[in-house]
């Protein structure tokens, strides 16, 4: 494969260091075609599904894409804005706030979100960054539990995108988060926002995406991280192990998932007499189509069908003050080393004078 063609190099140019926030991904509309596009490129990721391709891609491409699309289009319309998906909208104002964030902190870098699957790509931000002077780029998925299906996949598009630089970035990537006590405390505030309104429910239900069992005992810490989450989060509100429930959404095709099940166990809960539920999702930093459609309408018309009697959602972190402060610490942390901090007076003409010093030399 040739390298991607690049300017001469600019040996007095200012170099800069950026940080992406990289999402999963939306489809650019809710339409069927929008939809195969989308989902063609998300489920033909090895990381995501395991299955050998020889298997997997005739289901993919002769059955799945061929009745999927329409079906997951009808719920991203019962979810879209006018802005467009939630998902993106929440990442992109995640991103700008984590700019400004970081500049108030004296961080002079370029803050960009990508999605791994759709627009932007994980390498067209790349390509932005890197024609933008940044020679130092840190991956920040918006993914707190590490996983092979999601975290890893990120680090796999980073690499296909760098098999085609000649001159290539210090790259940097952020595993996970899931214990961080900023990111902890963000979400117990947004519980303690909620209960301060409403009161407390009869069982707490923290809902995480889920993936195949396999994976656990294929060594994917997913579980563990999401159930050490969960923990941190009780222990933060001060409630014990029978007033919330660790579950798994999300759940494709026929194979056994992490469980316990999110939409099984919501009804078992009615069935079993509780009447009030608070759902929230931790895994999830903004709001997406598994939030607002699978849990709060499909789970929750669970629930009351079931016989539980109030049902109430916990939105994600999204733009809450607390979560980016927290997202900017885990930044910060991760850039430690690189020159981010905004030069002194004295510092910047030093700088102009070694760029004007090479730029002689090149001459």
């Amino acid at each position: 494969m040739p390298f991607a063609a690049e300017p001469p190099f600019d040996h007095g140019h200012a170099a800069r260091t950026a940080v992406i926030l990289c999402n999963l991904g939306t489809p650019d509309e809710p339409t069927a075609p929008a939809l195969r596009r989308y989902l063609g490129e998300f489920l033909s990721d090895q990381r995501v599904v395991e299955i050998p391709r020889l298997v997997w891609l005739p289901i993919l491409h002769g059955i799945i894409l061929r009745v999927r699309p329409a079906k997951s289009a009808a719920k991203y319309a019962s979810i879209w804005t006018p802005e467009g998906s939630p998902l993106k909208v929440w990442t992109e104002k995640q991103a700008k706030l984590l700019q400004g964030h970081l500049g108030e902190r004296g961080h002079d870098v370029l803050v960009r979100y990508a999605m791994r699957y759709g627009n932007p790509s994980v390498a067209s931000v790349l390509d932005e960054v890197k024609a933008a002077g940044a020679t130092r780029v840190l991956l920040l998925p918006a993914y707190p539990q590490y996983s092979g299906t999601t975290t890893a996949s990120v680090v796999d598009a980073v690499s296909a995108w760098s098999a085609r630089q000649r001159h290539l970035p210090e790259l940097r990537f952020v595993n996970r988060y899931h214990d961080d006590p900023g990111y902890i405390a963000a979400l117990a505030q947004s519980v303690r926002a909620h209960w301060l309104v409403n009161g407390k429910p009869d069982k707490l239900v923290m809902s995480f995406h889920g993936v195949p069992e396999r994976t656990l005992h294929l060594g994917d810490p997913y579980h563990c991280e999401c159930h050490k989450t969960g923990r941190l989060l009780a222990q933060a509100l001060g409630i014990g192990a029978d007033d919330y429930v660790v579950t798994f959404q999300s759940r494709f095709g026929k194979a056994k998932w992490l469980e316990p099940y999110t939409e099984p166990s919501l009804v078992a809960l009615a069935k079993g007499g509780k009447q009030r539920v608070d759902v929230m999702c931790p895994g999830f930093t903004s709001d997406c189509i598994e939030t607002l459609e699978e849990i709060d309408m499909e789970a929750r018309a669970a629930f009351l069908g079931a016989g539980g009697r109030t049902f109430n959602y916990i939105g994600c972190l999204n733009d809450r003050p607390e979560w980016i402060r927290a997202l900017a610490d885990v930044a910060e942390r991760h850039l430690q080393g690189w020159p981010t901090r905004e030069p002194r007076d004295e510092d910047a003409l030093r700088q102009r004078r070694e760029r004007a010093l090479a730029m002689g030399a090149r001459t």
